[in-house]
């Protein structure tokens, strides 16, 4: 912001470096739940293993999880004043 970037811009940035990070994570969620599900599919009672309706809610919690957490602090940290920042330090 010191250089001259927009509040939108520099949160719209922390928001979707944020998100690319669940991102990333989610899959490999994904991908290990499909890996563990055959180990757990013995101890599962009525429950299909494979159950989309879970993972799709799972992962859209997740996701607006993490939106919440970097879009929140992003928004609070672009309305300080730059010159206030500089002079802190």
């Amino acid at each position: 912001m010191a250089l001259g970037a927009e509040r939108q811009t520099v949160t719209a940035l922390f928001v979707r470096d944020g998100l690319w990070l669940t991102g990333v994570g989610v899959a490999c969620g994904l991908v290990a739940s499909f890996a563990a599900m055959r180990l757990m599919s013995s101890l599962l009672f009525n429950v299909s293993p494979v159950d989309p309706v879970t993972y799709a809610a799972v992962t859209a919690g997740v996701l607006a999880t993490a939106c919440l957490a970097c879009y929140l602090p992003s928004r609070r940290a672009a309305t300080v004043d730059p010159v206030h920042a500089l002079r802190a330090e």
